[in-house]
């Protein structure tokens, strides 16, 4: 590395997601933002400004992948590209790696890793071939109120009365911002792949006791799923997304999920039963976004609302506000007793995710939460596809999933229809 103390980080893509990272980095002290990339220049560079404004580093902006992992400040590489993209942002940063062009210490990638199985195994095939340490970049397993609550649970709870049988998780909001996540053949389906791995993996960390691994606590034994379009696919609806979507979203021919319920069934460390309950919806109505968590063990529980907040905001009817984003992600009103989420990106985990991964790879470590979760999270969210599709319950351990394709990222997905 060029600069052992602080790492240099590039991001690779510059959309919502890119700016909700960078937003985190006023609370990562040990690296910098230097570098910034996206096929859009105008994007990179409005994202590389975004850094220099929040003094997160003097980023400099590309629109070639290969030279910003050439770049001698980089070190490591945020992955935070569409997932129809993700894959192949990844072979190159592998093939620079392996071919001695660029010199990098790690890459950490967001969700979902992959959009089937075959497309995760193969990124976490070509990320280790490459000699890089990795992180599956899942915000809510870093959020306060989880990692809070999950230390005490488990220091005060299960101590006294054993592991905690069911965490249920629950994501939801009014829908995506980009056109490309409602079609299920670039995003790999709809709310479920987009957003039931935050809920499966938060349901797993819960579930877990501290400084153990998922992977190694919990075995899956089964998963019974449903999906529905209950909003989106109504006339009204859909016709309101293709109007925002300046016709490129047409669910009347080609919807995709937006609601989506999953119960998992593990064997834990101990051999007792655990069970996650994940549920995810585009179609809630609300504030604005709301993630749930709950815990529950055999002499306790605990919950956490994002949208329980510590300031709210009235506005009576006499004000006329335009709308925005400004007090909760997915804002869903501008009058009335309104949430104010103060800090989102620490809220949701993603200051604290940032600030661990740095740690990580500044190091030399491995971070905790690795691309072989975002392969797990990936093969459980595909048996639920199955399972939703077949109207079957499917159980561990089994073979075929590497092959499978939802028929929502297929695009002949149609509601109603097992």
């Amino acid at each position: 590395m060029e600069n052992s103390e602080r790492l240099g980080v590039g991001i690779v893509g510059a959309g919502f997601m890119a700016n909700f990272h960078v937003t985190s980095w006023t609370g990562v002290r040990d690296a910098d933002v230097v570098a910034v990339q996206s096929p859009r220049a105008e994007s990179a560079q409005a994202l590389a400004d975004h850094c220099r404004e929040l003094r997160v580093g003097d980023a400099r902006a590309y629109t070639d992948l290969r030279e910003l992992v050439r770049d001698p400040r980089v070190d490591a590489v945020w992955v935070v590209a569409p997932n129809h993209a993700r894959l192949a942002v990844i072979e190159t940063i592998a093939q620079e790696v392996m071919s001695g062009r660029a010199s990098l210490v790690g890459v950490a990638v967001e969700k979902p890793l992959g959009r089937t199985l075959a497309e995760a195994r193969r990124l976490l095939e070509l990320v280790e071939r490459a000699g890089l340490r990795h992180a599956y970049l899942e915000n809510q397993v870093y959020a306060p109120a989880v990692t809070r609550g999950h230390e005490l649970v488990w220091a005060r709870g299960a101590a006294a009365a054993g592991s905690p049988y069911l965490a249920r998780c629950a994501e939801e909001h009014s829908g995506p911002h980009a056109a490309w996540f409602w079609d299920g053949t670039r995003q790999g389906g709809g709310v479920l792949s987009d957003m039931m791995c935050h809920s499966i993996e938060a349901g797993r960390y819960l579930l877990t006791p501290p400084g153990a691994d998922q992977s190694d606590w919990l075995t899956p034994v089964a998963v019974s799923a449903q999906i529905a379009s209950l909003k989106w696919s109504r006339k009204r609806h859909a016709a309101q997304l293709a109007e925002r979507f300046g016709g490129a979203v047409d669910y009347t021919r080609r919807p995709a999920e937006d609601y989506a319920h999953a119960t998992i069934t593990f064997r834990n460390g101990d051999g007792d039963e655990a069970v996650i309950e994940a549920t995810t919806s585009w179609s809630y109505v609300g504030p604005g976004l709301r993630l749930t968590f709950e815990l529950l063990g055999p002499e306790y529980s605990m919950s956490a609302s994002t949208l329980s907040t510590e300031a709210q905001l009235f506005l009576s009817r006499e004000i006329r506000s335009p709308e925005g984003e400004d007090l909760v992600e997915k804002q869903g009103a501008e009058q009335g007793l309104l949430p104010v989420v103060s800090d989102e990106a620490m809220t949701y985990g993603y200051t604290t995710e940032n600030r661990v991964v740095t740690a990580d790879f500044l190091a030399g470590r491995q971070p905790r939460e690795s691309l072989k979760h975002g392969v797990e999270v990936t093969e459980l969210m595909m048996a639920a596809y199955l399972s939703a599709e077949t109207g079957q319950t499917v159980r561990f351990p089994m073979t075929g999933l590497d092959g499978f394709v939802p028929q929502v990222a297929q695009g002949t997905w149609r509601p109603g229809q097992a």
